[in-house]
């Protein structure tokens, strides 16, 4: 019997060496990341103590637009609306850190605070004293966030599913508990793991191409990324929004997919309430980020209500 037992145990361990060595998964080099997501060196800013990759499109003398992504994606996500808006606003594009090439933010702090002071920061650097806000998921959170505390900085409002009402694992004053399983990706984020949860964003799944889930692993695997968005994760600290929604007094426009797997559409109903005076666009056939799955469809009414041809 324990011949038999040792057996069974080296087998298990062969077994578990050639997972780990299969799922094995180290940083990118740094250098070949900017080389295939950069446009160039000008790219990057110190602002607010830390270096931002950004991009600042369009005309100088438009209307400033800035673009806020969600938790584990990069300013990459907005690529054919930044191309296609800058031929009538400036459009400025970021990278939050622990996201694409920002890198770890020094100060170790993710909290939307944290996030807030680095957008006032940003726009300070650019010279706008004001802007329209757009922003996916947890950037749609910093967006309302930051018109709500300076609501005299922020002209229009584009809330694309955004996060900020209570939900399963995230509660109202509560620090969420970071599964131990999530924090394996340190360690081990094959390719084909994480298109697996990539796919819950979209309604049809297959509209998720290869060179976008090669972009979102290469930018999860610069180095210090996984780290930081554990970090982030694990400093969200949610308060219920009514209160905060109230103090917003930019116009608002709501967009969401009705397929959405992740932050459910129901949630649009609790902002139409917080905000009486915003509007919903919603897609039938739409997940998560429906200015990935159908750009051009789903720019339309962003563009009318950013210039201000619609209520």
């Amino acid at each position: 019997m324990k011949t038999v037992l040792l057996i069974i145990a080296a087998v298990v361990a062969v077994a578990l060496l050639v997972t780990l060595a299969w799922a094995w998964t180290p940083d990118r080099a740094l250098d070949e990341l900017k080389a295939r997501y950069t446009n160039g060196p000008d790219d990057f800013r110190d602002i607010a103590g830390t270096r931002i990759h950004l991009r600042d499109e369009g005309p100088r003398d438009a209307p400033a637009v800035i673009l806020l992504h969600g938790f584990g994606a990069s300013l990459h996500t907005w690529e054919p609306w930044a191309a296609s808006l800058a031929d009538e606003f400036r459009v400025v594009t970021l990278d939050l850190p622990g996201g694409g090439l920002s890198g770890r933010d020094p100060t170790g702090d993710y909290s939307d605070t944290r996030s807030m002071e680095i957008l006032a920061s940003l726009m300070d650097e650019l010279g706008l004293a004001q802007a329209s806000l757009v922003g996916n998921s947890m950037g749609g959170r910093i967006a309302w966030r930051f018109a709500a505390e300076f609501p005299e900085r922020v002209e229009r409002l584009v809330l694309i599913a955004p996060d900020g009402f209570a939900s399963p694992g995230f509660e109202y004053g509560v620090a969420p508990e970071v599964p131990a399983v999530l924090r394996l990706m340190r360690h081990a984020l094959p390719r084909s793991v994480l298109r697996m949860n990539l796919q819950a964003a979209y309604a049809d799944p297959g509209a998720l191409s290869a060179p976008v889930v090669r972009r979102y692993h290469d930018l999860m695997l610069a180095p210090g990324n996984r780290d930081a968005l554990l970090d982030r994760m694990a400093q969200v600290m949610l308060e219920p929004p009514e209160p905060l929604l109230a103090r917003i007094e930019a116009p608002t426009l709501l967009v969401w997919g009705e397929k959405d797997a992740m932050v459910p559409f129901t949630n649009a109903a609790d902002y139409l309430a917080a905000l009486p005076t915003a509007r919903l666009v919603s897609f039938e056939d739409l997940g998560h980020v429906p200015h990935e799955e159908a750009a051009a469809r789903s720019l339309v009414p962003v563009r009318e209500f950013l210039a201000g041809r619609t209520p």
